[in-house]
C-alpha cells in the first residue's frame, strides 16, 4: 500500500541502519531478523555470518519492496517521539517518588526515566550490540 509522502531514491534507503535481533538457533547457530521488515530473517553459524548475512537479507528485501512499489518503512529509531507522556498516578505515589528523587539528589523526571529505563526488558531490542562485531 502507498502513502501519499514523497518516496526518496533506492540509495536512501539502502543506507538505513535498522535494529536487527539476534536469537540462538536451537540447532545451533544463530537467527537474525529486523522487525520493521516484514519477514526479513535469515541464520548463520557465527555472529559474524548471521550479521553479513542479515545485511545481504536487508538490501534484498528492500530493493524487491522498492522495485514493486512497496512502502519501505522506516527504522523505528527514525519514529518522531516527543519524550513527553502524561500519566495520572496517586498523589501517595506521587510524593513517594519526589521523596526518593530527592534522596537520589535528581529531578523527579530523571528519576522517573531511570525506573523506567532499567525495567524495560533488556532483550527486546539488540541493535547489533554484540562487542566487536558491529558494523
Amino acid at each position: 500500500m502507498r502513502s501519499n509522502t514523497r518516496r526518496k531514491d533506492l540509495d536512501y534507503y539502502l543506507t538505513l541502519n535498522y535494529p536487527v535481533t539476534i536469537h540462538p538457533d536451537t540447532d545451533g547457530g544463530f537467527v537474525a531478523e529486523i522487525q520493521e521488515l516484514p519477514g526479513c530473517m535469515t541464520q548463520g553459524e557465527t555472529l559474524e555470518e548471521v550479521f553479513e548475512a542479515i545485511e545481504d537479507a536487508r538490501h534484498g528485501w528492500i530493493q524487491v519492496a522498492y522495485e514493486s512499489g512497496q512502502d519501505i518503512p522506516l527504522p523505528r529509531n527514525m519514529e518522531e517521539y516527543s519524550g513527553r507522556i502524561l500519566l495520572r498516578i496517586p498523589r501517595s505515589l506521587h510524593g513517594s517518588l519526589i521523596y526518593a528523587a530527592k534522596l537520589d539528589g535528581v529531578s523527579l523526571n530523571q528519576y522517573i526515566s531511570s525506573l523506567l529505563a532499567s525495567e524495560v526488558p533488556r532483550g527486546v531490542v539488540k541493535d547489533k550490540m554484540v562487542t566487536g562485531l558491529s558494523k
